[in-house]
């Protein structure tokens, strides 16, 4: 457990602040989800700190001027990598924002995720941000609940909100519905995917139908394949059957996009506009390859991430895992509340429904009754070398 409060770690960031301190557009604000989101090994190399805060004993002081905040990631195991960068980015943020009326202290799901919301529970603290991974945020959200806590979990598996958990991942769904809206507009009609077997396979599937139908296309042909070159193929031929397909989704990563559109371009989609997910926004490698050039995919915006990454790196020495962001706005979405939340009390967690919305470092985004954070998305475009925004995400959201 470690604990992080802006007083402590003001004079450790002076230097940082005099050579130049970043102030970011974020005024009112903001995974397993599913595991092809989660990275796998141990990811950036950490050369820097790797605490967020100083060591603390056991228990937490009695404090009655702050706001008790726990930060559930996994700091042990094979998401620690991810973990880590989350918890510095909260530290950031507290940082940035000079909360000094919040105090976050980290519980390692790595050990438990049960464990570490009983213990965040006993401590007293009145709101959870986190835990990552779908799988614990089922375990934490009926603790939490009990104690009337509400819980903001970074993972993107909708079946996880509600009840006091709320989502604020990256949601397949919302970046497949932007991108089929914005291929309709330029006069796309036939719809086909390309989809891996499993959960993610699954949903972006049926995004897909609901995405089409609601944009007043046609969906002509759908296939799963299992990411081997024999079954990608085999996938790409069926295709052929439905050539009248204009715009073609790959739900997968951006890994796996390289190697299947080649083999499209082969068999049967010569001209099709190739479609992708939100996943395409983390591989910048994608812009390196010809056969994309051209390809729509829509995400979050990297504007105001890119300034976030630059600071990262310059206190901690490495690079941020993309989801740091998550981390980072619901830092400033904790602090946006707390300015009218009495320290001690629960947590209003009615405030989290503003239909107006919240700004951070991914944009505008808002909590539905669903417990689901909506997002306003922009569509990018590869092309040579780089990515270019030809639809941006939206400012603000309508009523």
């Amino acid at each position: 457990m470690t604990e992080t409060d802006a007083p402590r770690q003001a004079d450790l960031f002076a230097s940082m602040q005099r050579a130049g301190r970043i102030l970011f557009a974020a005024t009112a604000l903001l995974v397993a989800a599913c595991q092809s989101i989660v990275p796998k090994g141990p990811g950036p190399v950490q050369t820097g700190p790797t605490q967020t805060g100083p060591d603390v004993t056991e228990g937490l002081p009695t404090d009655t001027l702050r706001h008790r905040v726990a930060l559930l990631v996994p700091m042990s195991g094979p998401n620690a990598g991810v973990g880590q960068s989350i918890a510095n980015a909260t530290t950031l943020a507290l940082l940035d924002t000079k909360a000094d009326k919040v105090r976050i202290t980290t519980y390692d799901t790595g050990t438990g995720a049960a464990a570490a919301a009983n213990k965040a529970l006993a401590d007293g603290n009145k709101l959870i941000l986190g835990p990552l991974l779908a799988e614990d945020a089922r375990i934490v959200g009926p603790i939490a609940a009990r104690a009337n806590v509400p819980v903001i979990s970074f993972s993107n598996d909708t079946s996880v909100a509600g009840n006091g958990v709320y989502i604020m991942g990256y949601n397949p769904n919302q970046s497949i519905e932007r991108v089929v809206e914005f291929a309709k507009g330029k006069g796309l009609s036939h719809f086909a995917a390309l989809v891996p077997k499993g959960v993610y396979g699954e949903r972006a599937g049926t995004a897909l139908l609901r995405a089409v139908e609601g944009a007043g296309g046609t969906v002509v042909s759908m296939q799963t394949f299992d990411r081997s070159a024999a079954s990608i193929t085999a996938a790409v031929r069926k295709l052929q059957a439905s050539s009248s397909y204009d715009a073609l989704l790959i739900a997968d990563s951006g890994r796996v996009a390289m190697q299947v559109a080649p083999i499209v371009r082969k068999n049967g989609g010569g001209t099709a506009r190739l479609l992708g997910t939100e996943l395409w926004n983390t591989d910048s490698g994608l812009a390196s390859s010809p056969v994309l050039r051209g390809a729509w995919f829509a995400s979050v915006s990297d504007g105001l991430y890119g300034q976030l990454a630059t600071k990262y790196r310059a206190r901690y020495g490495n690079a941020p895992f993309r989801l740091s962001a998550l981390g980072y706005d619901s830092v400033l979405l904790t602090v946006r509340i707390a300015r009218d939340w009495k320290p001690g009390t629960t947590f209003p967690a009615a405030r989290l429904r503003d239909a107006g919305g919240f700004a951070g470092i991914d944009g505008a985004f808002r909590f539905g009754r669903d417990g689901i954070a909506e997002r306003a998305l922009e569509v990018s475009e590869i092309g040579a070398g780089a990515f270019t925004v030809v639809a941006p995400a939206p400012r603000a959201f309508a009523e």
